[in-house]
């Protein structure tokens, strides 16, 4: 039992409206790792970095990707920082993994300045810039499939995606 495509990318690149545009596309269920963490905690991820730490939340996060990959057969949309954990990277070998790419200015407008996530709250261009550092080279390695996003119609990005995923079956 294997997802047929695991979504990973930065905040804003897409990974949940994408995921879902795709599973329907695939005529399989989406899963988001996100919402199966704040499931598992029973409340918000925000409230889970305010009350229980970051340290906590990557714990349930590795938790959820773990069981996601082993248990599902659809779409797996990733949290933009599950990545960052070294079991999740070993885990994703061998995986279909679609890399949403994202630039800066695109990210911070579909974001918002006025986010509720929490590792943007204090200065989000700042945070979001240092965030796709970061992340960019670990997102590059992992992506068997790596799709632009920028100024483009998800349905366009979803039709790429799983020509792309036809091509490798």
């Amino acid at each position: 039992m294997r997802p047929k495509a695991v979504i990973i990318g930065p905040p804003g690149s897409g990974k949940t409206t994408i995921g879902a545009a795709l599973a329907d596309r695939l005529g399989v269920p989406l899963r988001d790792t996100d919402a199966d963490v704040e499931s598992a905690a029973g409340k918000p991820i925000g409230e889970i970095f305010i009350d229980d730490g970051e340290e906590r939340f990557r714990e349930l996060e590795r938790s959820a990707v773990a069981a996601a990959l082993a248990e599902h057969e659809g779409v797996v949309a990733l949290g933009g920082g599950a990545v960052l954990a070294a079991e999740t990277q070993e885990l994703l070998d061998g995986h279909a993994v679609v890399y949403l790419r994202v630039g800066l200015s695109e990210a911070i407008k579909r974001v918002g300045l006025a986010s509720a996530r929490p590792l943007l709250v204090l200065n989000p261009r700042s945070q979001m810039r240092k965030l796709l550092e970061e992340r960019l080279p670990i997102y590059e390695r992992l992506g068997t499939i790596e799709v632009d996003t920028d100024g483009r119609d998800p349905a366009e990005i979803v039709e790429e995606i799983a020509k792309a995923l036809e091509g490798a079956a």
